[in-house]
This record gives structure tokens, C-alpha cells and sequence, in this order.
């Protein structure tokens, strides 16, 4: 098993984040550490996938934000915790499209939104550690969150 930079796990986990579940995947090669994306609604679907892409032994698919519940349930919590008394108004926020602009528009008028950043960054950082931790992907000592494009294949 290769060593990984946690930023690299971290860049791949938020790039396939950006877009709606399942229309982005990334995967993680355990032998090179090696990250190969693939973009559905793409005419260029991001790398060249292995043949053996889904062999779980060689490679372990980086998760979506919803997988490891860092999504609407996550923005609950914090207002939950913060602002107890707009939960129900966050809450119908998400029975709609457009909620994360709304939410942010919410905590922008609260003056919660860069506490909102820091709550969300820690918990997705913290989250993801313990991800790779469950599924055996030795992180590099002291591996920084920040990534590095070189370290990435084509990125699009």
C-alpha cells in the first residue's frame, strides 16, 4: 500500500463532492497512491480507467460527501448548535433546490457564515481522516490538507 497525502484524498474527495452524487467518481490506487477521475457529463470522462478499476483490493472508490453524511445532516447540526432557534427554518431550507445557496445566505445574515466554514471544514477533515483510517489507506505523516495539482492525474 502506497503512502498517501491526505490533501490529495482530500482534493479528490471535494472535487467529486462538487457535483451531485454519482455524476463524478475518483479512485484511489492502494499499490501507487495514484487518483484517476472519471466525470460522467463530460465528452473527455476525465482519465483513461483501468480495466481492473473495480477491484476492491487495488482500488477503493474516495466517497461522496453524502456517503459519509456531510451533507444536509452536517448543516443540521451546526444550526442545531448555533442557532437553535432557525432550525426550523434550515430544515424546510433542504426540502427544495438551491438550499446550500440559501443556507449560506442565511448564515451570511446571521454573521454564522465563516464560523460555518470552519465547523464544516474540521468536521469533512475529521471525517475523511477517519475514513481512510477504516479502510487501511496510510496517510503520510504530518500530511498537510492542501493539494498539489502535479500530484493528481489530468485534472479537468
Amino acid at each position: 500500500m502506497a503512502v498517501v497525502e491526505f490533501g490529495n484524498i482530500s482534493y479528490a474527495f471535494e472535487t467529486i463532492s462538487f457535483n451531485p452524487q454519482y455524476e463524478s467518481e475518483a479512485y484511489l490506487c492502494r499499490d501507487t497512491g495514484r487518483i484517476y477521475y472519471y466525470f460522467s457529463d463530460l465528452d473527455d470522462s476525465g482519465d483513461e480507467l483501468p480495466e481492473d478499476i473495480h477491484d476492491g483490493g487495488k482500488y477503493i472508490q474516495i466517497p461522496h460527501k453524502n456517503e459519509l453524511d456531510l451533507g444536509r445532516n452536517l448543516v443540521l447540526s451546526f444550526v442545531e448548535q448555533e442557532l437553535p432557534g432557525d432550525i426550523d427554518y434550515a430544515s424546510g431550507i433542504f426540502r427544495k433546490a438551491g438550499a446550500y445557496s440559501r443556507f449560506k445566505a442565511l448564515m451570511e445574515r446571521r454573521g454564522m457564515l465563516e464560523k460555518w466554514y470552519e465547523y464544516e471544514a474540521t468536521a469533512t477533515e475529521k471525517t475523511l481522516r477517519e475514513w481512510c483510517e477504516f479502510n487501511s489507506i496510510e496517510i503520510k505523516k504530518d500530511s498537510p490538507i492542501h493539494h498539489n495539482r502535479k500530484d493528481h492525474v489530468k485534472l479537468l
